[in-house]
């Protein structure tokens, strides 16, 4: 699945949404699920933006993916959940001191970003578990975070991506959206 790169470029656009609630209660879970405190003491990550955004682009690609996946109306909430995704981006960006100008920038870089990686781990899930690793490796810990981790992060990220396609649609819409727990992740046996 590949998320067209028209829906990645939410910002300045503001159409109403099907579900305002909705909306931010999945923005919310996906980004609670960010901040658990196990991925940058455990897993490895690093805790600042970079960190946190590759965290979200994980989170968010595989909750689109589920939606984009299922019949109507799992699309369209897809789309205004990622609307509503860089919408507050766009938001933190602002709060964060980045000025008027470069805000559209920015943006545009993150969701290029996003729509890369969304792809690569859809790629990864597909082709297995040292793909996915690979990806996460590349993405989440910028070539060095070692295979370890990686191979964890991997891991978390198939059983994410399990339980997302294991809950019917009511379900993940009706919340709460099952992210496992990411310290119940084993750590990989070295080879």
């Amino acid at each position: 699945m590949v998320i067209p790169f028209g829906m990645l470029l939410p910002f300045g656009r503001r159409r109403p949404s099907r579900n305002r609630v909705t909306l931010d209660r999945l923005h919310g879970e996906i980004v609670g699920a960010v901040r658990r405190p196990a991925f940058y003491l455990d897993y490895g990550v690093p805790d600042t933006f970079e960190g946190r955004f590759e965290l979200l682009a994980l989170h968010a690609g595989l909750v689109l993916r589920r939606f984009n996946a299922a019949e109507a109306p799992g699309p369209a909430v897809a789309q205004d959940l990622v609307d509503t995704v860089f919408a507050h981006l766009e938001a933190d960006l602002r709060e964060a001191g980045v000025g008027d100008i470069t805000v559209p920038k920015r943006m545009k870089k993150l969701c290029e970003a996003f729509l890369g990686r969304s792809a690569a781990y859809d790629a990864g899930l597909r082709a297995g578990a040292e793909a996915l690793a690979a990806a996460v490796g590349r993405n989440v810990y910028a070539g060095r975070g070692g295979t370890e981790a990686a191979a964890r992060m991997a891991r978390y990220a198939a059983a994410a991506a399990e339980a997302l396609a294991a809950t019917p649609l009511d379900g993940c819409l009706a919340g709460p959206l099952p992210f496992p727990d990411p310290s119940a992740v084993p750590v990989p046996s070295p080879p």
